[in-house]
């Protein structure tokens, strides 16, 4: 087979301004940055002159980010706080997309505070609640999924993005998956453990390695080199979920894509080299192209591979960084599938 042959099926990303909703828990990234310059006399830790704040979207927030550098409208459904930081978060949901929030009086806007200082985290403060959110909420929000679900542009796709902040409970999960199979709009989910089990049918479901041995309960985890484990444990999520695609990301070892309705058989793509400065929000990378392809229809090795090289550029830079439409379309050459008869 050629060279060619295992290329992409397009030179340039397949979408144009896809429509996409995320519903999941939001939170505001605050960064507070200073200098230690003594320890404190009131116990043995650092004391940090803060010179500068700054307040981002967080959570499934970042996913938002990365739609809209990716060229999407986004819609969000999620909950806040009766606060201040509601409020800011709303504000910065809003230059990126449409944010239909909820307010719930009886839980904290979640706030994750981190304190640097001479590039070194110091410490994290993390204000928040993970009580499930009301019944009462919880129609609320899927009445507005509804909204949207029949409105005059609705969603291409719906991506749940769940970190198991209380948002998203075993209602929650079911009514989202009800009101989009009623829609005919596909469902890709980054999950959590504690409902692991629950995203049945789903278009595509995304865990990593970790949530793939942890989802499964198993006693011995499974490694990417290992390929007849690999597949004995991607088959059995796959027969409990029922889900269209199953995609693994494997950090190094790149991202492994399970997709039997498309004639697409543990297809393993490779990670594209790369010098790692920080993992941070790669997940959140991932399954925002990973949706973006799905919405246009893109088969699912081309998925995978696309994703995973956008995940990968993510890590060779520092902080919580989206990737823009152009720098990913740029780096499409890089991708070398994998060849069918491994697939």
């Amino acid at each position: 087979m050629s060279q060619a042959s295992n290329r992409l099926p397009f030179a340039a990303l397949p979408w144009s301004t896809p429509r996409v909703c995320v519903i999941g828990d939001v939170m505001v990234d605050a960064y507070m940055w200073g200098r230690v310059t003594r320890v404190s006399p009131e116990a043995p830790v650092p004391v940090v002159e803060v010179d500068r704040r700054e307040q981002r979207v967080g959570g499934a927030g970042n996913v938002v980010k990365n739609l809209a550098a990716l060229g999407a409208e986004v819609d969000v459904i999620s909950v806040v706080g009766e606060d201040a930081a509601g409020v800011e978060l709303t504000r910065l949901l809003a230059t990126l997309g449409t944010p239909h929030l909820l307010v719930d009086a009886s839980r904290p806007t979640t706030v994750k505070t981190r304190v640097i200082s001479g590039g070194h985290h110091v410490v994290r403060v993390d204000e928040e609640s993970t009580a499930p959110l009301s019944s009462a909420l919880t129609q609320e929000a899927l009445n507005r999924l509804k909204g949207l679900l029949l409105g005059d542009t609705p969603p291409d796709v719906v991506v749940i993005e769940d970190y198991d902040k209380g948002l998203m409970t075993l209602e929650m999960i079911e009514g989202v998956l009800r009101e989009c199979e009623a829609a005919g709009v596909p469902v890709a989910v980054d999950p959590k453990l504690r409902h692991f089990a629950a995203y049945r049918g789903v278009a595509l479901f995304k865990p990593n390695l970790k949530e793939l041995n942890e989802g499964l309960g198993l006693a011995t985890p499974v490694h990417p080199t290992n390929r007849e484990a690999m597949e004995c444990a991607v088959e059995t999520l796959m027969d409990q979920l029922q889900c269209e695609r199953l995609m693994v990301t494997l950090s190094e070892h790149g991202t492994w894509m399970h997709a039997p309705q498309e004639g697409i058989h543990h297809a393993h793509v490779p990670a594209v080299p790369r010098e790692i400065m920080d993992v941070s929000g790669a997940g959140d990378t991932v399954i925002s192209v990973a949706a973006m392809l799905l919405a246009c229809g893109a088969d699912a090795v081309s998925l995978a591979a696309v994703s995973n090289l956008a995940g990968g550029w993510v890590c060779e830079r520092v902080g919580v960084v989206p990737i823009p439409r152009e720098a990913l379309e740029s780096e499409l050459s890089r991708v070398q599938l994998p060849h069918p008869a491994a697939r």
